[in-house]
């Protein structure tokens, strides 16, 4: 037990940031309800738990035996459905790090990852257990370090610099009690990363998964970080890896021997200014906590870039997911938005937001989505997309200031004027944002 601090809490303590990820979150939610599944390919996605419709098929399938949420545990591993010959529009939310090991991955196409691993045992996701979960092991963290950054259902940022325990081997005899608090908690793994900031803390959450701890010191960049391709820095996207690829950068060390001009020249002058000081290691944003967040977003930079007619299965499968996060985030952290909008990062880096105000406010994933539909509707979907997004924005937590907010439902307000709706393309091009 942590009895004491390290040393005086004063500002001259070098800063220690801890990155915590837990490891493959939906899918250890379900192998919690599932123990008889631990180590074998898993997949979740696809839909929403129905546990009732569960409980049928395990009555008509074994009429001989008593059925209840509490022998959930004794279902034979036969009886859950598989990848195999699985066709439709789901995306994969995460998998077991058995089911990685053959190339599936978060946001994949469930058609795709039936090609990679047939034998996957295929689960959907249950929001509000996961919610749950979330709210557990986050409420577990601040009982230790209180300042927290939350940055979704999976992972926070800690700032460890005063904490006890949070100097001692560079912040991971603090991260040994965290992991084992939030695993009596809910009996799950994560690991984290420790480091000077949130950039490197980032990175180093990454290194040994699962379960594990990762420290990084001042002086380790060249060490530990430089070797590393450059897509591991949060926010190189494959786009801009295959573009430092062309210029012969491969590593974030080789990154660091451009100059800043130089940079600035081929990348832009905030982004290449971005990457000239994030391959040197730099990286002075605090540790926000949750207090009064100003919107919430999801987003995700594809693998590959994606077309509007051609990937447009997958691409309204991704728009829903964003949307039924989004709401999640929301849900799980007790806000409503009134402002819904849309970003898009196309291939050549050009990015572009769209949003709509509604009369009153919402947290409701089927009019996020509808919204957030509305406003794809004002964007040219003719080119290849990158990157997608969703966020909500003027939000209010009803019940701070004694009121209580109008709940928006449908119809939807007024949609956008028009003139500015690309109806005939943009119908046709990608009919599944329509809402």
């Amino acid at each position: 037990m942590l009895d004491r601090v390290d040393a005086p809490s004063d500002q001259t303590l070098p800063r220690r940031i801890a990155h915590l990820d837990m490891d493959a979150f939906f899918a250890s939610v379900e192998l919690l309800r599932y123990p008889q599944l631990k180590g074998l390919p898993v997949v979740i996605g696809g839909g929403r738990r129905r546990e009732d419709d569960l409980l049928l098929r395990l009555r008509e399938a074994y009429p001989d035996r008593e059925w209840a949420t509490d022998s959930l545990d004794h279902i034979p591993v036969d009886f859950f459905p598989r990848l195999a010959g699985y066709t439709g529009r789901g995306v994969a939310t995460t998998a077991t790090y058995a089911a990685r090991q053959f190339g599936v991955g978060s946001a994949m196409g469930l058609m795709k990852a039936a090609k990679l691993c047939p034998q996957a045992i295929l689960l959907p996701v249950d929001f509000d257990e996961v919610k749950r979960i979330s709210r557990l092991f986050k409420s577990t963290i601040r009982e230790i370090a209180p300042v927290v950054e939350d940055r979704g259902v999976d992972e926070v940022y800690i700032d460890f610099t005063h904490v006890p325990g949070g100097q001692r081997e560079g912040g991971r005899v603090l991260a040994r009690l965290i992991q084992k608090s939030i695993f009596q908690a809910t009996g799950l793994t994560c690991s984290i990363g420790v480091a000077p900031n949130k950039l490197i803390a980032k990175m180093a959450s990454e290194f040994n998964k699962p379960n594990g701890i990762s420290i990084v010191q001042p002086g380790d960049l060249q060490a530990l970080i430089w070797p590393l391709p450059c897509r591991k820095i949060n926010g190189v996207g494959p786009k801009a890896d295959e573009k430092l690829q062309g210029h012969g950068i491969h590593t974030i060390g080789e990154l660091a021997q451009r100059e800043r001009g130089w940079l600035v020249e081929h990348f832009g002058k905030s982004y290449g200014a971005w990457l000239h000081e994030v391959s040197w290691g730099r990286d002075e944003r605090v540790v926000q906590t949750e207090s009064e967040p100003v919107s919430m977003s999801r987003e995700t930079t594809f693998e590959r870039d994606l077309h509007a007619v051609r990937d447009r299965a997958e691409l309204g499968a991704i728009f829903t997911r964003l949307c039924q996060q989004v709401a999640a985030d929301l849900s799980n952290k007790g806000y409503l938005g009134k402002t819904i909008g849309i970003k898009l990062r196309y291939d050549n880096f050009q990015s572009v937001t769209r949003d709509v105000t509604l009369d009153s406010f919402t947290a409701d994933p089927a009019t996020i989505r509808r919204q957030a539909g509305l406003c794809l509707k004002r964007v040219d979907l003719s080119r290849r997309i990158r990157l997608l997004g969703v966020r909500v924005g003027k939000l209010v937590k009803p019940g701070t200031d004694g009121s209580v907010p109008q709940v928006y439902s449908e119809p939807a307000s007024p949609p956008p004027p028009r003139d500015k709706i690309r109806h005939d393309r943009n119908d046709l091009l990608f009919p599944e944002l329509d809402g």
